[in-house]
């Protein structure tokens, strides 16, 4: 599914965006339609239906949330507006960098915007922090980005669902099928937060499950470290035979990069979590890139009717790969579309009761999903940079299978 001509990706932050912010952790925008929210719905179906778009439009995680918007916009310009026999109305709303500014976001959301549904957030802080409140306003909230294992988990609410992945969901597979080829001590790497010290986690016990043994780990300066030498020294004196980690935004372009100069790419091949060339982190880590493996449940190079027509569509839109941060977007209009159609109802209850009787996702770019747990059980793809005529591509080397959240 390689491009048929050169594709523009968007410059990137070089501190932090990406998926740094899956697991950190002034409202943008106003209502697009009346005061009175999508109540005017009712249980007859018909109406309105008032969402909220909660993403980053300013700061360091801001082509994440452009990428989201994209997603959602391109489901909503193919479904005429339209969820159900409800028009969309989108209210957005800035979540900035974190919870300092992304609960208040959406708290003027609840209140001041009398939104019927939520969709978005990038930083878990942000998701674990209105939690509570869109529990108490009994308005169903769709994540479709943070990765943090509590979302869904220790502090799941029958409110709050997810379209994304899990931070060890995405490790763990990498771990085993690492195990499974008997690649021999594998060196572990990331940031030292929540995030980093998830993936890790994920990937050493799927690894050592599988009889595989760890050569060493190092969790660096989260969101400060530019020279990667000293930790590098590390991995060569190791004895490893591999390396695994997680860093993304500008922290990826750094490690890739420095990973290849180092001399390292060639003698001790480098694997991550898939967020490590994502994105336009991709074409500024240039060849350096070329070669690394990741595991995600996404790439443009998924081989399925779905996904052709939506990186056509996306392509002809916006003059750019899709990435996964926009499907995880189209993916949540899509399931908050089918729940809005099988209720014919705005209300919270109605709407959650739906998502939980979707079964298959039938249709997604990144093949067949269910909620379980109310987060995704998906594929999860092997993927491999290569360099298909000047344009870096994710491509894809296996479908490792199902997964569910660890």
């Amino acid at each position: 599914m390689t491009p048929p001509v050169p594709i523009r990706r968007r410059v990137i932050t070089l501190f932090g965006a990406g998926s740094m912010a899956l697991t950190l952790a002034a409202c943008g925008g106003g209502s697009l339609g009346g005061e009175e929210g999508g109540a005017e719905g009712g249980g007859d179906g018909g109406g309105t239906v008032r969402v909220g778009l909660v993403i980053p439009q300013a700061g360091v995680y801001t082509p994440l949330g452009e990428d989201m918007q994209q997603g959602w916009d391109l489901w909503l310009d193919q479904n005429d507006g339209m969820m159900g026999d409800f028009d969309v109305e989108t209210v957005i709303a800035d979540e900035g960098e974190g919870p300092d500014t992304g609960v208040p976001a959406v708290q003027r959301l609840l209140t001041e915007d009398s939104v019927d549904a939520l969709v978005g957030i990038v930083n878990s802080a942000t998701a674990l922090g209105v939690a509570e409140q869109v529990t108490e306003a009994e308005v169903p909230l769709i994540v479709a980005n943070a990765g943090a294992e509590a979302i869904t988990k220790d502090a799941a609410s029958p409110y709050v669902w997810r379209s994304s992945f899990t931070n060890a969901q995405i490790a763990a597979a990498m771990g085993t099928h690492l195990a499974e080829e008997g690649i021999g001590p594998v060196y572990v790497m990331a940031p030292d937060y929540a995030a980093g010290q998830e993936v890790v986690a994920g990937f050493t016990e799927a690894y050592e499950a599988g009889g595989g043994t760890i050569a060493g780990q190092a969790l660096t300066p989260f969101g400060t470290t530019q020279d990667f030498q000293p930790f590098l020294s590390g991995v060569q004196s190791s004895g490893a035979a591999a390396t695994f980690v997680f860093y993304a935004g500008g922290e990826a372009v750094s490690y890739v990069q420095q990973y290849d100069e180092f001399g390292l790419k060639d003698s001790i091949p480098l694997y991550g979590s898939g967020f490590l060339t994502e994105g336009s982190v991709l074409d500024a880590q240039g060849e350096s890139a070329v070669g690394v493996r990741t595991t995600l449940h996404y790439s443009t190079e998924i081989d399925n009717e779905a996904n052709a027509e939506f990186v056509e569509a996306y392509q002809a839109a916006y003059d750019e790969l899709p990435t996964t941060y926009a499907v995880q977007a189209y993916d949540a209009a899509n399931v908050l579309g089918r729940a809005l159609a099988e209720a014919g109802d705005v209300s919270g209850s109605a709407i959650t009761e739906a998502l939980d009787g979707l079964g298959e996702i039938d249709d997604s770019p990144r093949g067949p999903w269910s909620f379980t747990n109310q987060t995704p059980e998906q594929s999860i793809y092997l993927r491999e940079v290569a360099d298909e005529g000047g344009t870096l591509l994710n491509t894809v080397v296996e479908d490792l299978g199902v997964q569910p959240q660890p």
